[in-house]
């Protein structure tokens, strides 16, 4: 949870990957969520196992993880909550 402007609560995350590979500079986002209405959405998910596995493992239930880079019509099919 972070503070915004005005005493707001923002309840979103990032996680990002940087640093140096071969004299070359990587940056980017490996996974983008937010926490709305007591449910986890993940924007963006860039982990090679899927962060949604992780939440599920540590006691997350299922329907309180919304798959939000999938389409509403989509997330019905995918046993994660659809809204």
């Amino acid at each position: 949870m972070t503070v915004g402007h005005a005493g707001r609560v923002r309840n979103y995350f990032l996680l990002l990957h940087e640093g140096w590979e071969n004299h070359r500079r990587v940056y980017g986002t490996v996974v983008d969520g937010s926490i709305r209405d007591g449910k986890i959405w993940i924007h963006y998910d860039g982990m090679e196992d899927g962060i949604t596995d992780e939440l599920v493992a540590s006691g997350v239930p299922k329907d309180r993880i919304v798959l939000a880079f999938h389409p509403p019509e989509i997330r019905e099919h995918t046993g994660y909550a659809i809204a």
